[in-house]
């Protein structure tokens, strides 16, 4: 089966946000827990939980995605700004068991200036501590275009979070096309060989979502600047050997292009057309 979403706002709540899903085509989506710059989050009523699970239900959808805020960085030089990072991940966390199963996806984080290995180990920690036996989420670190000070433009980095993470099957990683691309990975003309370095350093297992999107600049720009399918330096014959590929083919997929609603209907409709069941 084909699952391909996008991002979508739960701001009129999860009931709506189903309903947004299934007029555009979609049978998954992504959406963030709280304001994305800031820290609100929304209060969850259950029954809004349960009538979105009723229309995933009923209607065939794949797991969904949680992404946390921008601003939650759990390696930031500053500890504020790390403890209200470790704040945000738990109450996050705790939230995601009303929709139990699901992903949870965030940015590594920016070690701002510390250096990378010690902004590795802040975010371990702050994983250790936050993830637990019981909970129903398998969390998510997402692969980075390499600006400034993030961490996880590199695949060993994102392997030595999960190598030290405790509960090992509760980790993944969700790969997003435009950062690959801008970090130097050639998924344009060399797609096999860079999931092929992924499955050697990290293992393919553990990838479990890839975030769709174009780049407004050319490889290994390190810019994170997303761009609608087809229109940038990524194209329309690397996105239909990405979605048919046999290593993520099955795989949760996610639009996050600069996109409205029929925007994001409309891509969804050209996917669909290249993908091959």
């Amino acid at each position: 089966m084909f699952n391909i979403g996008c991002h979508l706002s739960i701001s009129n709540g999860f009931e709506a946000v189903g309903r947004q899903a299934l007029e555009i085509g979609a049978n998954t989506f992504q959406f963030f827990t709280r304001n994305p710059r800031g820290g609100s989050a929304r209060k969850i009523e259950q029954s809004d939980v349960d009538a979105l699970i009723k229309i995933m239900n009923d209607n065939n959808f794949s797991q969904i995605v949680a992404h946390a805020p921008y601003t939650m960085n759990l390696c930031s030089s500053k500890q504020e700004t790390r403890e209200f990072a470790y704040n945000t991940l738990t109450d996050d966390l705790k939230r995601m068991e009303y929709i139990p199963g699901n992903l949870y996806n965030f940015h590594p984080g920016s070690h701002t200036g510390k250096g990378v290995e010690k902004g590795i180990n802040q975010i371990i920690n702050a994983l250790n501590n936050a993830m637990t036996e019981t909970m129903h989420t398998t969390v998510l670190l997402e692969t980075m275009a390499g600006k400034g000070t993030e961490i996880g433009s590199r695949f060993e980095e994102l392997r030595e979070i999960i190598s030290g993470v405790k509960l090992k099957d509760k980790i993944g990683v969700c790969l997003d096309t435009c950062h690959v691309f801008d970090a130097g990975y050639d998924i344009v003309n060399d797609l096999e060989g860079v999931l092929s370095e992924f499955d050697r350093i990290i293992g393919i297992d553990k990838l479990k979502a890839v975030h769709l999107n174009d780049s407004m600049n050319y490889l290994g720009c390190h810019k994170d600047r997303h761009q609608k399918i087809g229109q940038g330096a990524i194209g329309n014959d690397a996105f239909k050997r990405i979605i048919n590929n046999s290593y993520l083919k099955t795989l949760l997929f996610l639009l996050e292009t600069p996109n409205e609603l029929d925007g994001y209907a409309k891509e969804i409709r050209y996917l669909k057309n290249i993908y091959e069941i």
